[in-house]
């Protein structure tokens, strides 16, 4: 595949940063105001050209849904009476997923465990990918999995599976073999980080090393105790509290997440820095003093769950196709606009993001 035309598909190996720092320079000279939902549309209708390596931990997202009638007479809890079950992808596995269902192609790379939960999250991924090269595993860890028990769609209560302590360095090893072996046919890498042991400062060197040396972006979905390891990435993706607490600042206004922004963009020397804020929307910040802030587009909340994955999912489409990094932010604004509404870790399809944008 190569450079992305009129419509045409996309270069594997194109020089992001200079495309970017050119499309902020000509948004700034407008006024810093996002492309038109007709120019939006365009950059969807790329996302199948697209080809994103997602590098992560791997996580069974595991629902138990039901109803709560009384409270227990053993303890000052709800009973909850099961109706239904169901799995899900989480994690990194629900950035491969949310990047599969809004039209790009994505690959997966990870660790699980020897274990049932290991197996059904293989048989929830048999579904959508035939070859798993870059899932390895690791017979000293449990697959990392989620428990939640959810009544009247509202949270009752999660339970945790998992083994935090870094992978050993023969698992690392393996994992950026798989990474050097798909790199000429990708458009963009991203590091989904739930600090379950697959991430380490040697990992992230490394994959920073290798989309340098491809010339193509690099996404992270950050966690406050490795913001070290992500230095030279393009673009990092914190919440609000991840980054004020990674920049050492206190506060919930625009200004405590300015300083943050620039703080955190100067360390690691990223592109840069997108703080997702909740109900406040998305902060973005490139150059010295250059912020850019996108209001939220939710209706209704109803589950932030998985919201972030969706984020990095849509940004890194974006930037694959040759969205200003701007442009991708407001992609992805309007990706997590959508997923919040839905209950439970959730997908969102191309066209319903392109319906989302209305006509412009």
């Amino acid at each position: 595949m190569d450079g992305v035309g009129q419509m045409g598909s996309i270069r594997q190996s194109h020089p992001i940063g200079k495309a970017m720092r050119q499309a902020a320079g000509s948004v700034a000279a407008q006024g810093g105001s996002a492309a038109s939902p007709t120019v939006l549309r365009q950059y969807i209708s790329r996302f199948p050209h697209a080809s994103v390596l997602v590098i992560g931990d791997l996580i069974l997202d595991h629902y138990i849904w039901g109803r709560v009638s009384r409270i227990s007479p053993e303890a000052p809890v709800p009973v909850v009476h099961v109706d239904s079950e169901s799995l899900k992808l989480g994690g990194a596995a629900n950035v491969f997923n949310n990047i599969l269902a809004l039209g790009g192609k994505a690959d997966l790379c990870g660790v699980i465990g020897s274990d049932e939960s290991g197996r059904m999250l293989l048989k929830e991924l048999g579904a959508t990918r035939a070859a798993r090269g870059g899932i390895v595993i690791d017979q000293d860890r449990p697959t990392t999995r989620k428990s939640r028990v959810i009544a009247h769609n509202q949270q009752v209560v999660r339970y945790d599976v998992e083994r935090r302590a870094e992978l050993k360095p023969a698992m690392q090893r393996r994992i950026l073999r798989y990474v050097e072996s798909r790199l000429r046919e990708l458009s963009c890498l991203v590091v989904s980080d739930y600090a379950k042991g697959v991430v380490s400062a040697t990992l992230m060197s490394e994959v920073t090393r290798l989309a340098a040396l491809r010339g193509i972006p690099l996404v992270v979905d950050p966690k406050v105790e490795h913001f070290s390891y992500y230095k030279g990435a393009t673009v990092i993706t914190p919440n609000h509290f991840e980054a004020t607490q990674a920049a050492g600042v206190h506060g919930d206004d625009d200004q405590t997440s300015n300083e943050a922004g620039a703080i955190i963009r100067q360390r690691l020397g990223c592109q840069a820095v997108l703080i997702t804020r909740g109900e406040k929307g998305m902060s973005l910040y490139e150059g010295e003093g250059i912020s850019w802030h996108i209001p939220a587009q939710a209706r209704q909340v109803f589950d932030v769950t998985g919201a972030g994955d969706t984020v990095i999912g849509t940004l890194a489409l974006a930037l694959s196709t040759g969205a200003s990094m701007r442009d991708a932010a407001t992609l992805a604004n309007h990706a997590a606009g959508i997923v919040v509404g839905m209950v439970g870790t959730a997908t969102l399809s191309a066209q319903q993001l392109l319906e989302v944008l209305g006509n412009g």
